[in-house]
């Protein structure tokens, strides 16, 4: 938040309670205003106003501040800055950038650092894309910059700025503090427009309308493509208590979905797990572009031992600048790790303001943050014209994996997609821990057109299927439990084996095998219509009273139990000759048994 103004207007601080601070003398402040305090200069922003006072939530440590030190107005809401610079930035939760930081104070942040979010010596190099004279509008793209060796940044027009472009830069290099265009609105006021530009982070940027975008957010992790798509634009939540798999499935899914930008927030999250993101990302390579995958995501890290009011602002940070690039027309997906760390954030708050509290001790207002907060993510037709997205994926941290608890219950009013992770499975070691029978989809209709287009199968036919097989599995188990699989009749058998093939040959899969890691289309496909098909002629053997530990011995099955670890996927011939052998081995039992 360097270079912004500070202006005392007579306040100072009254009392202090931890992060909450309040003031009197402050007429002069405005709701939501952005606040620096003592001569440390302190972040805040004010959250109440009751004549003469003010309270102010302070996203720094405030040990130490004492009564009647003074409060700094600076006319601004809280914001970010966005521009060139952002994608491959590692920011804290009020956009401070952290290598910066670290380069000037050491690991950890001294109290009232400020630094720009946005480096402002760097040239970049602009090329316009229009001519002066025109009439400009809201969002429309003025010239391009290569942010990244993938990202080709488009410097708009500001939502709230529109009239007659009287000048724009020539193509070269600039710093984002240059002025590269200049318009005239309709009352005659000139604007100057430069690479950056302000907005608050708790003010949605408009867009034209939503679409249905009909496509996946392609991730290569079967359970979830496969059984419990998200659509481009959508929202997900991953629950799961402690040890499941949440962080490392946001991992998986940060390396691999086929979104343009990532925005990874590490809200509340323990240091170890942020550093491990910040060593591995610039490592890894983007499958899609060859390019690094640093080079497509931005960090925002808020860790368990940062101030806790920081949390509060890291979501709304991360989000704003997903809809920034949304609005480019890129498909942004963003990681939100955790939104319970988010919601004890505001019950911290909450009890500190001696709110009434509502469930256990979180705030009235929790359901309305939560359903503000995913009501940011679509698929929209930009101010510019363009197809962007933002798709939403929340992690919630439910103690003792009690799914019951507020967090959990309210994300599930807001999103459409519920990928409920298992601490059984976790226990067991199945990754990915999700659960099939206690997730779902909304987006199946939205996508079964780009599944046919994509592997030519009847992909909502076969995922049906086999859920129906995984259910009749479960009903099972109690049986089972009591009498043992042994001494079930061979059909009820059959349906085990099925479930099993299942699990093991498909639903399960290694992130650490290079293989295995990634699954294409097209390989989850042709996987599924293989294990399906020998789930068939299973049936087709039990009909003919073979013994079903007869088709146990078959060579075929430890080969489709081994193809996900295999073959890549990228040449499909490797499954179709898998498929005729399971067809011929059936046959010859068949014959064999007749």
């Amino acid at each position: 938040m360097d270079g912004v103004k500070r202006e005392h207007k007579g306040a100072t601080v009254t009392g202090i309670n931890g992060p909450v601070v309040r003031a009197g003398r402050a007429s002069g402040f405005s709701m939501n205003e952005m606040v620096a305090i003592g001569v440390e200069n302190l972040v805040g922003e004010v959250i109440e106003l009751e004549e003469d006072r003010i309270v102010i939530e302070v996203y720094e440590d405030t040990t130490g501040l004492k009564p009647g030190a003074p409060v700094y107005g600076r006319g601004l809401p809280l914001f970010v800055e966005l521009g060139p610079g952002i994608v491959g930035s590692f920011f804290d939760g009020i956009q401070r950038p952290l290598r910066v930081m670290h380069r000037e104070s050491g690991p950890f942040i001294k109290r009232g650092s400020a630094g720009a979010p946005l480096e402002r010596s760097k040239a970049w190099t602009f090329t316009p894309r229009i001519e002066p004279g025109e009439i400009v509008s809201p969002g429309q793209t003025l010239g391009e910059v290569q942010e990244t060796a993938g990202i080709v940044h488009k410097v708009m027009v500001p939502p709230d700025i529109s009239g007659r472009l009287l000048e724009l830069a020539s193509q070269g290099a600039y710093t984002v503090e240059e002025t590269i265009a200049l318009l005239e609105d309709e009352k005659g006021t000139k604007q100057e427009i430069k690479l950056h530009q302000r907005w608050p982070v708790r003010r949605n940027r408009p867009f034209r309308n939503r679409i249905d975008h009909g496509e996946p957010l392609f991730t290569g992790q079967r359970v979830i493509d496969f059984f419990f798509p998200l659509a481009k634009g959508g929202t997900a939540a991953i629950p799961g208590g402690f040890g499941t798999g949440k962080t490392i499935t946001q991992h998986q899914l940060s390396k691999w979905a086929d979104a343009d930008v990532i925005v990874y927030i590490g809200c509340g999250e323990r240091g170890n797990e942020m550093a491990g993101i910040l060593m591995d990302f610039p490592k890894l390579v983007d499958p899609r572009s060859g390019n690094p995958l640093v080079d497509k995501t931005v960090f925002i890290a808020n860790t368990s031992d940062m101030p806790v009011a920081a949390r509060e602002a890291s979501i709304y940070t991360g989000i704003t600048i997903a809809e920034y690039y949304r609005d480019m027309g890129f498909h942004v997906a963003v990681m939100a790790d955790s939104t319970s760390r988010w919601a004890e954030a505001m019950r911290e708050i909450s009890g500190r303001l001696e709110e009434m509290p509502a469930e256990e001790g979180f705030p009235a207002y929790l359901s309305s943050r939560l359903a503000e907060f995913y009501e940011r993510a679509g698929a929209v037709t930009t101010l510019g014209g363009q197809a962007g997205s933002i798709s939403l994926i929340g992690a919630v941290s439910p103690p003792g994996s009690d799914f019951s608890e507020p967090v959990t219950q309210h994300t599930k009013r807001c999103v459409s997609t519920f990928w409920a992770l298992d601490k059984e499975l976790a226990a067991a070691r199945y990754f990915p821990a999700i659960n099939p029978l206690n997730s779902y989809t909304g987006y199946v209709e939205s996508v079964a057109s780009w599944w046919k287009e994509t592997t030519g199968l009847e992909w909502a036919e076969l995922r049906e299927r086999a859920l129906l097989i995984l259910k009749e599995e479960s009903k099972l188990q109690g049986i089972v439990k009591l009498i043992g699989e042994d001494s079930l009749p061979d059909d009820q058998k059959m349906i085990f084996q099925g479930a099993r093939l299942l699990k093991e040959a498909f639903l399960q899969q290694s992130a650490y095998d290079p293989v295995d890691t990634y699954s294409p289309a097209g390989k989850q496909g042709a996987m599924m219509n293989i294990i399906m098909r020998f789930i068939d002629r299973m049936k087709e053997v039990v009909s003919h009273r073979i013994p079903i530990y007869r088709v146990m011995e078959l060579e075929i099955l430890d080969e489709v139990h081994r193809m996900k670890f295999t073959f890549g996927g990228e040449d499909l011939k490797p499954f179709e000759e898998i498929l005729e052998r399971v067809e011929g081995e059936f046959d010859e039992l068949l014959e064999r048994e007749a």
